[in-house]
């Protein structure tokens, strides 16, 4: 297959969505979620058998009150983190929680007690949960209806990702890709004609730059069109992207460098092709079986990890496309810059 000779194709599919994810990314933007604006935190404890994660998350869905993660706490106790809600939005979602999950076990009122000698009226209610432990509420009034959800506190919470942490990660960013471009051209040394080897370096970091970006630009539309919000596991999967692209770039680069050295340089394109033909099925299958577990993690898994598994598969299809038919004739285009 003579991918490098019907180069100009890529080039064109990949400039028109880049300059797309571009002009989206800076018009619209990604719909920032509470670990970049901060937002509320209501932790509620279950008397009855805790639901799981996906039973709240579907229950609250209906609320329109954006994305809600949802975490367990201790044994009976759930941690909503979500926008900065008002008072009458925090009584719908414990209205909402409490019609979903009723009480499925009555409620007992104690009997009168005796403390230090002298009597007090009892009207202490003691709900007994699932797993056999007995739920002390104090107060009469509920004695005949005892909520199966009752508020432990409610906060307002700061960002996760602060302005400090940003900056800093933009810090690691430029290092991380300074270091690529170091790494390989040093594993490249020995390559010196008819490119240099820094150049390698320099090629996979544009092809790391153009899958971020397609990434990031289909991020922008879904939280347009569907409100799909980025948080923390969103920049977690860009980083497994990086890592991903750039293994593959190299393995395909590590092939054309290996026929340099056995061929020579005369015919450099050819040794490209070559090199790339050589990795093709490779990569494919690679990608073709990570893709089958993202995709059931994507189809089958909960909810708050759905979007997470739909970066890692765009930023695998855009890495392993890349790798082949983008980064390899970037070199081909710089060679013939230079002899110009």
């Amino acid at each position: 297959m003579n991918i490098i000779k019907y180069r100009k194709i890529p080039f064109f599919i990949s400039g028109a969505l880049f300059l797309t994810s571009v002009v989206l990314l800076f018009t619209i933007g990604l719909k920032a979620g509470i670990d970049f604006t901060g937002g509320s935190l209501l932790e509620v404890t279950f008397t009855e058998q805790r639901p799981t994660i996906t039973e709240v998350s579907d229950a609250l869905a209906s609320l329109d009150l954006g994305e809600v993660q949802v975490q367990p706490s201790g044994d009976h106790g759930m941690i909503l983190r979500l926008k900065f809600i008002s008072e009458v939005e925090h009584q719908d979602i414990l209205a909402t929680l409490r019609d979903t999950f009723p009480v499925e076990h009555p409620a007992e009122v104690l009997p009168e007690v005796t403390i230090n000698g002298g009597s007090e009226q009892g009207g202490k209610v003691a709900i007994e949960t699932v797993e056999g432990a007995t739920i002390m509420l104090n107060d009469t009034s509920i004695a005949q209806d005892a909520p199966a959800v009752i508020e432990e506190r409610l906060e307002t919470i700061g960002p996760t990702v602060s302005a400090h942490l940003k900056e800093r990660a933009l810090q690691i960013g430029l290092s991380v890709v300074i270091a690529i471009v170091v790494f390989i051209a040093y594993a490249f040394r020995r390559v010196s004609k008819p490119i240099s080897s820094w150049k390698f370096g320099v090629t996979a970091v544009i092809a790391l730059v153009h899958d971020v970006m397609i990434v990031v630009g289909m991020f922008v539309l879904l939280g347009y069109y569907l409100n799909v919000e980025v948080n923390i596991p969103f920049i977690v999967a860009l980083l497994t992207i990086l890592g991903y692209s750039v293994n593959d770039t190299i393995v395909v680069f590590d092939r054309i460098r290996e026929n340099l050295i056995r061929m020579g340089y005369q015919k450099f394109e050819e040794v490209v092709n070559k090199g790339v033909n050589d990795t093709l099925m490779r990569s494919f299958n690679t990608s073709f079986t990570t893709l089958l577990v993202l995709s059931t993690l994507f189809f089958f898994g909960g909810e708050t990890i759905k979007y997470f598994a739909l970066a890692l598969i765009a930023g695998i299809i855009v890495g392993t496309y890349s790798s082949i038919f983008l980064a390899s004739p970037i070199l081909i285009v710089w060679e013939r810059w230079t002899h110009r």
